[in-house]
């Protein structure tokens, strides 16, 4: 450990208490990684569950498949309230039409 101060040693009090708290740190740190491995355990297993895989590859190439999927079903949805205003606007001129006459 080195310091700006050459030859200061600190007390042994100092010292114990600066264990301490990096023993406290180190505590923490493997409950931190041992709770974040169970929920990635837990995660891959959702993914196997749902799509199949846990890969990483495998599920980003099935997000891009579902987005394209999305995307068309969006597009044919679009396309069916186009054609239904059109009907309904040809509905409504033929109707004025024959309250016209």
């Amino acid at each position: 450990m080195s310091s700006n101060n050459q030859g200061f040693v600190p007390d042994i009090e100092s010292l114990t208490e600066q264990f301490q708290k990096l023993n406290k740190r180190k505590i923490e740190s493997e409950r931190d990684l041992v709770n974040a491995e169970k929920n990635l355990n837990e995660l891959k297993q959702q993914a196997q569950d749902e799509y199949g895989t846990d890969q990483l590859n495998e599920l980003q190439e099935k997000l891009k498949q579902i987005k394209a999927e999305n995307e068309r079903k969006r597009a044919e949805y679009h396309q069916t309230l186009e054609k239904i205003e059109a009907d309904l606007a040809k509905i409504e001129t033929e109707h004025h039409a024959t309250d016209a006459t």
